[in-house]
């Protein structure tokens, strides 16, 4: 055989061969369960969104279906239907579950804590998710970041915040840990699903309410109830979402799905991050327009919420060994990433709202 007949003959192969390896991965058919509502095309457009990803990275042999909150299980119980098999996906937000372990927190914010890029540059360039893995394990699930919000807004509330006392008996909803804190200076936190806080909130049966930021806030309602709109948002400077994949079920994907599912949910990060960016300036200037009251924290109260904190911290990590380790690694780093945050980019921040004003 001659060098073209050789040539020939190794491509013809080549292209024969081609569709058996394609069809050598199996096609599946998974279910994700989600915690966001329908309502909101940021939060569930992003699980929609990572699934749609997966399927175009695989040639439509790897499909995921979305689900909404109550579609199979609610809301809140979205970890415990990918941790037992219930369905083969779960996207929430890991901090709704720290009544389980209070070092879920790390896996969505912690008060005080990362905005979006250094959450981010902790868990994949710093050891976070090898720190976090053992907690995904023992809940059965292999987790995978998918998401960011941005920095959330400081929530809704009936009345005007001047003083740590008008946080005495306060019936707020608030997610995660950051309720713990509230509890400390005397609120009542209360930790609903996205689409229960507006009922809630009408009927009086909580007194505030925080969720994400002015987009989210705006489709939601809450600006019909209550008047006062207040920031920063402490307790999710940078918050993330997160893919929890029944460990049995990721362990058994082939190499080539388990890339695409974790090239997905990177692109997810990137998506709902660069989406609010879009979407909340225009949305914020309409809800003053219309009446919300615009307010930031006083410092006495922000001084009372950030001392609750460390003491909380020092609370927990006495009695879950875990939870302290994994606080002193994320604090070291955030404690690294202050100054120079600082120097580059709060100053190049503060120097162009002072420009603006000119």
């Amino acid at each position: 055989m001659d060098r073209r007949d050789l040539l020939s003959a190794t491509t013809g192969a080549a292209i024969l061969a081609a569709p058996a390896i394609a069809h050598a991965q199996p096609r599946l058919n998974w279910r994700c369960a989600g915690s966001f509502p329908k309502s909101l095309d940021t939060l569930y457009g992003n699980q929609e969104y990572i699934c749609r990803r997966v399927s175009e990275l695989t040639d439509g042999a790897f499909q995921i279906r979305s689900f909404a909150p109550g579609e199979i299980v609610p809301a809140l119980q979205v970890l415990e239907a990918a941790g037992t098999g219930t369905v083969e996906v779960g996207y929430t937000a890991p901090y709704y579950y720290v009544g389980k372990d209070p070092s879920m927190t790390f896996g969505t914010a912690l008060p005080f804590g990362l905005n979006s890029r250094q959450m981010w540059s902790w868990l994949y360039h710093a050891g976070g998710r090898q720190m976090l893995e053992p907690v995904w394990r023992e809940h059965g699930v292999h987790g995978i970041t998918a998401g960011n919000t941005g920095a959330q807004m400081g929530g809704w509330f009936r009345r005007e915040i001047r003083s740590v006392q008008d946080l005495q008996g306060m019936k707020f909803r608030i997610g995660g840990i950051g309720g713990q804190i509230f509890q400390k200076v005397g609120a009542v936190a209360q930790q609903l699903g996205g689409a229960d806080i507006y009922p809630a909130l009408e009927r009086g049966v909580i007194d505030g309410a925080e969720w994400v930021g002015p987009y989210d806030d705006e489709k939601l309602g809450f600006n019909r109830i209550a008047q006062f709109y207040y920031y920063p948002g402490w307790w999710e400077p940078g918050p993330t979402t997160e893919f929890m994949v029944n460990l049995r079920h990721w362990e058994a994907l082939p190499p080539t799905y388990k890339a695409a599912l974790e090239a997905a949910c990177a692109e997810g990060y990137c998506h709902l991050s660069g989406r609010y960016d879009a979407l909340n300036p225009p949305a914020l200037r309409r809800l003053i327009a219309n009446g919300a009251q615009l307010r930031p924290f006083p410092r006495e109260v922000m001084v009372a919420f950030h001392r609750a904190a460390q003491e909380l911290w020092e609370e927990i990590g006495a009695r879950n060994p875990r939870f302290k380790r994994i606080l002193e690694h994320f604090e070291r780093y955030r404690l690294d990433q202050q100054p120079w945050f600082r120097v580059a980019e709060d100053s190049f921040a503060i120097s162009m709202a002072q420009l603006n004003q000119r």
